[in-house]
């Protein structure tokens, strides 16, 4: 079965800046997929190739087997495309603003009321459906820019960093609909700089100014890392942060919060780490050993460190 996106040795350049270069990835209908990285990483430049807003340098770019350099107009009518700033009108209401982009895309009158109801049930926009646009939540916005994007059943739905700006309550919501929407069988793109929503997804890949670094299931690409990952949680330790990195042994010191992600090689002794620690902050502090995250791997692909099929 032939994959539902296809991008390959896509290339994109902005002047002289690479956007992208020479990326390839394979996405499954049905998969919840995350392009996963900072600002910067080509994220944004990937996915507007995607729903042909911009022509590739080089490469191929299939959506459903359509190609986004000649089929534009059918590629349009079959994927739902919610950009970073989804421009909802704030003069018009909930329903308003569904009723407007059901039109734009052509959604057959007889069947605008039935998919409204779909989309206010796992929405919960229903009390809200005389509100203006303006004057929601950034949470419900999201929601609203969410259900406008999904009006008319698209086959594939492509988000652009959706939950960016979003509080963590919203957060949760709104991937809670993104699971139910691929459990119903919607084929989703996510684009995040958030390192901790790479779990939600099925496969992610991970980009880092316009390439990807590693791509595969976010628990087996974290056990990729060959090296002990400790928390160190106590007070006043970002200002520890440089005599910390420079004890020998250690890789990588990170700051997470308000604890320290430290990075050293197994054969290095923790109880070693931890004397040394001790001699620098004079002070109670925790040291113990976690499972790497994401943001673990992402830290070790950038900066080179042992990374196991890499």
């Amino acid at each position: 079965m032939l994959p539902i996106i296809s991008i390959k040795n896509f290339s994109k350049s902005y002047g002289k800046t690479k956007a992208v270069a020479n990326l390839n990835i394979d996405i499954e209908k049905g998969e919840l997929f995350g392009l996963i990285g900072p600002d910067g990483a080509g994220k944004t430049t990937t996915i507007r190739a995607l729903v042909t807003l911009i022509a590739p340098d080089t490469g191929e770019i299939y959506v459903n087997n359509l190609d986004v350099s000649k089929d534009i107009r059918k590629i349009r009518s079959i994927t739902g495309y919610m950009p970073q700033r989804f421009s909802l009108y704030p003069d018009l209401s909930v329903n308003q603003n569904l009723n407007f982009f059901a039109k734009l895309f052509e959604v057959p009158k007889k069947e605008i009321a039935e998919r409204k109801k779909r989309l206010f049930q796992f929405s919960n926009l229903e009390p809200f459906a005389k509100r203006l646009a303006g004057q929601l939540s950034g949470g419900m916005k999201q929601k609203l820019a969410l259900s406008c994007t999904l009006i008319h059943d698209p086959v594939v739905l492509i988000l652009d960093e959706p939950t960016t700006g979003v509080d963590p309550v919203s957060r949760n919501e709104f991937w809670i609909i993104l699971k139910e929407l691929k459990n119903e069988g919607v084929t989703i793109l996510v684009s995040t700089p958030y390192m901790d929503e790479a779990l939600k997804c099925d496969r992610i890949a991970i980009m880092h100014e316009g390439v990807i670094l590693a791509c595969g299931n976010p628990e087996t690409l974290t056990s990729r890392i060959d090296n002990n990952i400790y928390k160190l949680s106590g007070t006043d330790l970002i200002s520890n942060i440089d005599p910390i990195a420079k004890i020998t042994g250690i890789i990588s010191v990170q700051s997470f919060g308000d604890s320290l992600h430290l990075t050293f090689p197994k054969n290095i002794s923790a109880e070693k780490i931890n004397e040394d620690i001790k001699d620098i902050l004079k002070q109670n502090f925790d040291l113990t050993q976690i499972e790497p995250s994401v943001e673990d791997l992402f830290i070790a692909l950038v900066e080179g460190n042992n990374v196991n099929g890499n």
